[in-house]
């Protein structure tokens, strides 16, 4: 949550007006400066706001106030590291964010074994397994600069640049709200709907889907979103980029999610427990709702590549309110499996919609 605004607001601002940009040009330093700018404050308030609250974190422990600095370090450090990625990406250096997301998972890995080797308390394994991912930087700096995309820096910060670039700190501060906290309340809900023992069995499903989630955005936001914001003020080029995305999408995705539920049975138990098995049930209507997410986030990266805030803020809002709805009707009828289907019905919904409001990038000029 603390890297929300930054990730999915400020890069993702980053990754549209740099990359039709020529490193080291004039307008490519004053977004660098406009986006670092952004992120420091988002940063500070960040910080600021967890030194004055200091609740228990999980529940687990009471973190103190050098806990917190320490926490607030590695978060920039990371955010860092994160920033010069996408520099790396807006420039089309695929290959060198892949290895570097190769170095981030490794050196996160390492720190949390050396950590539990040595018997150190939750709360100082999971500060190394920050700072030693924020350590990451420092290569992504060494690499961004032999790629000359880390110019002098120095100079005004555009007011133009942090208007434009706060549009994304509001799509971002939607995405939390009506996506991420949204998620944190429900499983809130299911604890207090169900026991502990069933809520498991949805939390099971909803981590796998979380998991193959991750490496879709991954991939849509190095490889297509770069893309599309390049080719945004291309509106044929655009439309025949989308549509041909489109069409490769809906039957891998259907093929890849059909696999994942031919061996449900045999997964879930590898992945989780041998009583997770139960779960099965509930993965279908999972892996269908995702699917039509997927898709559905495909056509929505277009409000972001257009900076579209109003229109992107009303869909993640109508979102949040539709799931709410689904979930009040369908878990008193279902039960458990009411979780499962409201996320379908929440996500086919928005799939005619989105379909039919984007109909002119994926329907033939003909048709439209």
């Amino acid at each position: 949550m603390f890297t929300t605004l930054p990730n999915d607001g400020v890069h993702v601002g980053m990754v549209k007006y740099l990359a039709p940009l020529p490193a080291g040009s004039a307008r490519f330093r004053l977004w660098l400066v406009a986006g670092m700018a952004m992120n420091a404050a988002v940063l500070l308030v960040g910080a600021v706001l967890l030194l004055l609250a200091r609740t228990p974190l999980a529940g687990v422990f009471q973190p103190t106030v050098s806990w917190v600095l320490l926490f607030a370090l590695g978060i920039s450090l990371l955010t860092g590291h994160a920033f010069l990625v996408s520099v790396l990406l807006a420039a089309g250096r695929l290959r060198a964010y892949v290895w570097l997301t190769v170095v981030l998972s490794a050196l996160g890995v390492l720190a949390v074994g050396v950590a539990l080797a040595a018997g150190w308390e939750v709360r100082w394994a999971l500060l190394a397994y920050l700072l030693a991912q924020g350590g990451t930087l420092l290569v992504t700096m060494v690499v961004a600069a032999r790629a000359g995309l880390l110019p002098d820096m120095r100079g005004r910060i555009s007011p133009a640049a942090l208007r434009a670039l706060s549009h994304f700190l509001l799509m971002a501060l939607s995405l939390l709200l009506f996506s991420k906290a949204v998620d944190f309340a429900m499983r809130a809900v299911m604890i207090r709907y169900f026991s502990l023992a069933q809520t498991d069995l949805w939390q099971a499903v909803a981590k796998l889907s979380d998991n193959y989630t991750m490496v879709f955005s991954a991939v849509m936001g190095s490889v297509f979103y770069p893309r599309l914001a390049a080719l945004i003020h291309q509106p044929a080029a655009l439309s025949t980029y989308m549509r041909t995305v489109l069409l490769l999408l809906a039957p891998v995705l259907a093929l890849g999610l059909g696999a994942l539920f031919l061996m449900r049975h045999w997964l879930l138990p590898l992945l989780f427990d041998q009583h997770f098995a139960a779960a099965a049930p509930l993965l279908g209507p999972q892996l269908l709702g995702d699917w039509a997410k997927f898709l559905t986030w495909t056509l929505l990266f277009l409000l972001s590549a257009r900076a579209q805030v109003g229109r992107y803020v009303a869909v993640q809002a109508g979102s949040a309110v539709l799931y709410a709805v689904l979930l009040a009707v369908l878990l008193p009828r279902f039960g458990l499996l009411g979780a499962p289907l409201a996320h379908a019905a929440r996500f086919g919904v928005l799939l005619v919609g989105t379909g039919v409001g984007f109909r002119k990038y994926w329907l033939p000029a003909s048709t439209v």
